[in-house]
């Protein structure tokens, strides 16, 4: 699904939950056009379930079955390969059937079971790098999937914990994790927020452009990952991290764009 070696970054993008059917396939129309204009490889991604909200009252979404259910119609009527995240080692079978790439949560990035448990699907992982982790401490989940036989395995970057409800993007990091030799990600959203302090997360959205773009001037960046939403004041989820997708085009011309300059510097 990433190619890697110098070819144009993937993008993976979609509502933070999933909040309806209906808002769902709009969504991946709108998306699947966007990436039509501007040539971009795009992935749909909505979460199921959202099991890691620091409230109990937090909107969490339809859950595995019927969230599974709208994934597959959105394949189905749309045509957009799919991403969502696991959480159990039991729901990796069964969202292997509907998925195209199974994603670890960052809070989750060093549960062995998890891990493996979504390795031994064969599909492809993007394992979100925890906040809590350094960039060279993935080399540990990597020996887990590898040891499960599956080595198509992407590594996402969203920032590290920096005192209280901060997160920081060490530019180093970029390189580190492309030093592996597997695809790298750059959160653009998740990247922005300011986890806890309260019943819903907030979040520094305006930023994320000029995070994404010096990201992509690394180099090292194979693919884009950001939640993306026609109404973000309103969203049920990340309201305050959520891009509106009226922005997306422009700014996946200039990741793009970036991306391309900075590999020819490269050689």
């Amino acid at each position: 699904m990433i190619a890697g070696g110098g070819a144009p970054p993937v993008f993976f993008a979609g509502p933070c939950v999933i909040e309806s059917r209906e808002h769902s396939l709009r969504m991946a129309e709108r998306l699947k056009k966007i990436a039509e204009e501007t040539g971009a490889q795009l992935v749909f991604k909505s979460s199921y379930d959202k099991a890691n909200r620091s409230s109990r009252d937090s909107f969490r979404g339809p859950g595995l079955e019927e969230g599974l259910s709208i994934l597959a119609e959105v394949k189905a009527k749309i045509g957009l390969p799919l991403l969502s995240d696991v959480h159990e080692p039991a729901q990796a079978p069964i969202a292997a059937e509907v998925l195209d790439v199974l994603q670890v949560p960052a809070f989750l990035a060093r549960q062995t079971d998890l891990v493996a448990a979504i390795a031994r699907t064969g599909k492809p992982i993007n394992v979100k790098k925890g906040q809590f982790m350094a960039p060279d401490d993935m080399a540990n989940v990597i020996e887990k999937i590898r040891a499960e036989g599956n080595e198509k395995i992407l590594l996402c970057e969203r920032g590290a914990s920096f005192g209280y409800h901060n997160l920081v993007v060490d530019m180093r990091s970029f390189p580190i994790l492309s030093g592996f030799g597997y695809p790298v990600v750059y959160d653009a959203t998740h990247s922005l927020q300011l986890p806890g302090g309260g019943k819903e997360t907030g979040g520094l959205k305006q930023y994320a452009p000029y995070l994404a773009r010096a990201a992509a001037a690394t180099g090292c960046v194979d693919g884009f990952f950001m939640e993306v939403h026609d109404d973000p004041d309103h969203a049920l989820s990340d309201k305050t991290t959520q891009l509106d997708v009226k922005t997306i085009p422009i700014l996946i011309r200039s990741l793009l764009e970036f991306s391309a300059a900075a590999r020819r510097f490269q050689g």
